[in-house]
């Protein structure tokens, strides 16, 4: 149907897709778990809050799992090398996802104000740290990871899990904290009203403005960063070997790509916009434009370092040349047209049932539902 160059594109775009409706999906209800403490300031109040999530949040998390999936079966070199690399990184997010599911299951168990308070704080952790960490972790992919292949293609990770928190890096974690915080609270906006509703905007937009500063800061700072290029022919039908190249380690290098394409110029411009105009029809109390708004903010950070990476996936700086990119780190032609077809098959399915759950418990969660439904409310 494709030939082997086309589905590895076709791929980078779909994990791309994955990455961005997890941020989009489950990144609304991290966002509602990071602000759930300062918005509501009852008992009450943090109930409704978290049931404008609670029958959603464990959908949504399916992009996680199937975004790691995808990875795992689409570029297993990529997957390898960064679970290794990112090893205590990862765990520290599993440990935070892990306060999820038991804080929504068994936080109204019990009718006891210090033991709701700490599910609460668990909530806010599983809700603030993954988004902090995975903007690190991005931040490191663009500076390029201590790593190493040997002739079997074995990976060997030659830094710690101190040296990923550096200073753009700890940026790169502020522009992706801000924009799932100012996801969720625009979400938070939408879905309640009065006191939560008010305190939801003023979170909103205080997230969105440093979102934008940071993101604006990093795009600077990134055009001093010593990028990766290849400077080698590839030939991108050919089985994988990320050894068969070389790669030449430059500042502005990550630039190359607006260079070339100033059509993607629209990008970052979207990651900009996205917010500002979020902010201006929050203040209108134009809830799901906002919303739409902070969507489309979000798929501007996330395609923005795509973009400028392309086709790298995650570069080496202590091994160039075994830098991880589109053409070299695929599964087999057969794994990724199988797996194109099921795709096809099985996310507009997703998509539609996603829409019609969201369709079915739209509108305004209230203190008089969450009082009226108190056996059956989050």
């Amino acid at each position: 149907m494709f030939d082997y160059a086309t589905l590895k594109v076709i791929w980078w775009l779909l994990i791309g897709v994955l990455l961005v409706g997890f941020a989009v999906m489950d990144g609304h209800d991290m966002g509602v778990g990071t602000l759930l403490p300062f918005v509501g300031r009852s008992d009450l109040e943090r109930r409704v809050v978290i049931n404008t999530v609670g029958p959603h949040w464990e959908g949504n998390q399916v992009w996680f799992i199937t975004g790691g999936g995808a990875l795992f079966a689409a570029w297993p070199l990529v997957y390898a090398a960064a679970f290794s690399g990112f090893y205590w990184a990862m765990l520290v997010v599993l440990g935070a996802l892990f306060l999820r599911p038991v804080g929504f299951d068994y936080r109204s168990k019990i009718h006891s104000a210090r033991w709701r308070s700490t599910w609460d704080w668990g909530l806010f952790v599983g809700g603030a740290v993954p988004p902090l960490i995975f903007g690190v972790a991005f931040g490191n992919l663009l500076q390029g990871v201590p790593f190493q292949l040997d002739n079997y293609l074995v990976s060997t990770y030659s830094g710690s899990f101190w040296q990923l928190l550096n200073p753009f890096a700890l940026l790169a974690g502020v522009v992706s904290s801000a924009m799932i915080t100012m996801h969720g609270g625009v979400y938070l906006a939408h879905r309640t009203e009065g006191l939560i509703q008010a305190r939801a905007v003023k979170s909103a937009i205080a997230a969105a403005v440093v979102m934008v500063l940071a993101f604006i800061a990093a795009g600077i700072w990134l055009r001093y960063i010593d990028g990766y290029r290849i400077i080698s022919v590839i030939d991108q039908n050919t089985l994988s070997d990320p050894m068969r190249k070389t790669v030449l380690h430059e500042t502005g290098a990550w630039m190359a790509n607006y260079g070339l394409q100033p059509w993607l110029w629209l990008l970052p411009a979207l990651g900009v916009l996205g917010p500002l105009l979020a902010v201006v029809l929050l203040r209108a109390r134009q809830t799901l434009g906002a919303f739409v708004c902070s969507a489309l903010a979000l798929l501007g950070v996330i395609t923005t370092a795509g973009a400028a990476m392309f086709p790298f996936i995650m570069p080496s700086s202590t091994m160039p040349s075994a830098s991880l990119t589109v053409w070299d780190s695929a599964s087999s032609r057969l794994t990724l047209s199988i797996m194109l077809g099921v795709t096809l098959i099985f996310m507009p399915l997703i998509v539609l049932y996603t829409a019609w759950a969201y369709r079915v418990m739209r509108g305004k969660v209230t203190m008089a539902y969450v009082k009226e439904n108190e056996h059956g409310a989050y």
